[in-house]
């Protein structure tokens, strides 16, 4: 009766704990699993959809008035035509104008108001979004994705929304309100918001007047069709890239798109979008939401379609008679540093600062960037405050300076010396260098002491070229004369005689790109030749071609660069040499830079031709 007993406890116990561990462990895994395996094939049904271009379908030309996608979307002649065929909200502010289509709720029709395409004050506005259809579409949109295999309709790129409210404009006091009735049960809301700058609040609710739950993923994208004209230079990225969690700054060329087509980043945070040189768009959730990111490239025939969008991982559950909002984000503007860096730190934005493009050498780009701003809010002229900060350079390094130009001075007075080493042990290579050696311990020369100041200057040079060539304040800034923008190359051409031969050299084939030569370029190269000659030609005659060759070189290769780099190094060569030449006669040493330049021009003499016997 006791193993009876006994046995039947066991049985009883051995339920209780297989029972236990399906309710409390078992069952809650597998539960999970099944929600993570139905969230996995909604994500790939979402990007599936997000992928596919909005707009223009293979076959169609874009552009054509009149043409009738194979999706049944129209297509425009120009964003003119696109953005007279639809209702829509007006968008009205300091810096923006623009408009949102109430078919998608969209954002796909904006100008900034505070820049000019030339420095012509009278010229057109920049524009940045273009609406679908038109060409060169450019737009963003966030809108919901159904769970997978659900049959709910939410709205898409041809749902026609209207103005919910009193207020029919978009402005920084006033947020707009769009809504549309899927006509099952449930009620969409798309409030916009913006800042006085250019920062978009997106606020979408769902009212399930229904008697089920609802489902619904959080997305939003930016698409631009056809590919743009990029500058395509390695100082500065121009293209699809994002900020995405621990895979840390993505950069992607459009050429990078074209060949791998798609590029997945799951279970990641942050933003992403589309940066060109001084104008950015890029959507993001609040800080630290769970997304998956997907940039994308598809060829619909008539057009390169890119697009950078994301889903957010936790779906939205809508009970029976709620309401639930949720808000996101969009950046739509210039390149404005100091709003880049209030919004990072405003709404917390994961190093969103990355939108500006500081390279490389950022720990001494910013502070380059930061010292040229703060000058500039004294002097009131950008060209002036490049001058100060290569004066600012040439302090900071003087000691330096000091004891480089300081050994050259050595190395002229022993020239003597080592030319007599070089004529007693030619014969000798070893024993010339030992001997050389034993001169240079015994003055305290360190022959290779002259390199430094050159040296030092690349980082910085480099690091001030970055500045001009992307910050957006270098941009339509001028200095004197017919400088009017340094952030281009000298209007000016000798090779047109500054203008009195009617023609462009430039559009010559081969040479054409080494034929604009203005006067600043000239200037620097002046200013480099008469720094080479401080010092007398070295005696080996193919280093002495070199550095004859050097400042003729180095004037053609900065024709085409951004004026106030060029200004830069004239003004640095002009301080070198006035730096160089104090520092060398304070030394003792002999500076004929006089008698060297006037050797250039003089005739040398033939050397005599060998006797016959």
């Amino acid at each position: 009766m006791e193993n009876n007993r006994n046995i039947i406890l066991a049985v009883v116990l051995s339920m209780v704990v297989l029972f236990g561990w399906q309710f409390f462990v078992a069952g809650p895994q597998l539960q999970r699993q099944q929600e993570q395996a139905q969230i996995a094939a909604q994500q790939a049904e979402a990007e599936a959809a997000l992928a596919t271009p909005a707009t223009t379908a293979a076959g169609t030309t874009a552009g054509t008035p009149g043409a009738v996608a194979t999706d049944g979307t129209a297509v425009y002649a120009d964003r003119a035509a696109a953005i007279a065929a639809s209702q829509r909200v007006v968008i009205d502010t300091e810096d923006l104008h623009g408009s949102i289509n109430l078919t998608g709720a969209r954002l796909d029709d904006l100008e900034l108001k505070q820049y000019r395409e030339t420095v012509d004050p009278t010229s057109p506005i920049i524009t940045l979004l273009t609406p679908a259809g038109a060409p060169h579409a450019y737009f963003a949109e966030q809108g919901w994705v159904p769970a997978a295999g659900a049959t709910v309709a939410v709205p898409d790129g041809k749902s026609v929304w209207t103005v919910e409210g009193d207020a029919t404009t978009l402005t920084a006091a006033t947020p707009v309100t769009l809504v549309w009735d899927n006509g099952a049960g449930l009620i969409f809301r798309r409030t916009f918001a913006v800042d006085e700058h250019y920062l978009f609040t997106v606020t979408q609710s769902i009212q399930n007047t229904g008697t089920t739950d609802v489902s619904l993923f959080p997305y939003a994208r930016v698409e631009r069709q056809g590919t743009p004209k990029v500058a395509n230079f390695f100082i500065q990225h121009e293209g699809p890239h994002g900020v995405l969690g621990s895979n840390n700054l993505v950069s992607k060329k459009y050429s990078d798109l074209q060949k791998d087509q798609q590029a997945r980043f799951d279970n990641t945070t942050g933003w992403l979008g589309f940066s060109d040189k001084y104008w950015a768009t890029a959507v993001m959730p609040k800080a630290g939401t769970g997304m998956n990111a997907l940039f994308s490239w598809k060829n619909t025939g008539s057009f390169d379609d890119y697009q950078t969008s994301f889903v957010e991982t936790t779906p939205v559950v809508v009970a029976p008679g709620a309401t639930v909002a949720h808000e996101s984000y969009l950046f739509a503007g210039a390149k404005e540093e100091s709003v880049i860096s209030a919004y990072q730190t405003e709404y917390g934005f994961d190093r969103l600062e990355l939108l500006i493009d500081w390279g490389w050498l950022h720990f001494i780009t910013k502070p380059m960037y930061y010292l040229l701003t703060f000058l500039y809010g004294i002097i009131g002229n950008f060209g002036v405050a490049v001058l100060c900060v290569t004066v600012i350079v040439k302090a900071i390094f003087f000691p330096l300076a000091n004891r480089s130009y300081a050994s050259m001075a050595a190395m002229r007075r022993v020239q003597p010396e080592m030319k007599a080493i070089q004529e007693r042990l030619k014969d000798d290579r070893p024993a010339q260098q030992q001997a050389m050696m034993e001169l240079y311990r015994k003055e305290k020369i360190n022959p290779l002491s002259g390199c430094w100041p050159i040296l030092i200057q690349i980082p910085v040079f480099f690091s001030l070229y970055t500045v001009i060539f992307i910050s957006l304040d270098m941009r339509h800034a001028p200095f004197f004369g017919w400088i009017q923008d340094l952030a281009a190359p000298d209007p000016t051409n000798i090779f047109t005689l500054f203008g009195l031969i009617p023609w462009d050299p430039t559009v010559l084939p081969i040479v054409g790109s080494f034929l604009h030569l203005g006067i600043w370029p000239v200037i620097m190269g002046i200013t480099m030749w008469v720094q080479m000659k401080l010092n007398p030609p070295p005696p080996d005659p193919t280093q002495a071609m070199i550095f004859n060759w050097m400042p003729i070189i180095f004037t053609f290769m900065l024709g085409t660069f951004p004026a106030g780099l060029v200004i830069y190094w004239a003004w640095n060569n002009t301080l070198s040499v006035a730096q160089q030449y104090f520092i060398m006669k304070r030394h003792g040493a002999e500076v004929n830079l006089f008698g060297n330049i006037m050797d250039t021009f003089r005739r040398k003499p033939k050397e005599a031709e060998p006797t016959k016997s």
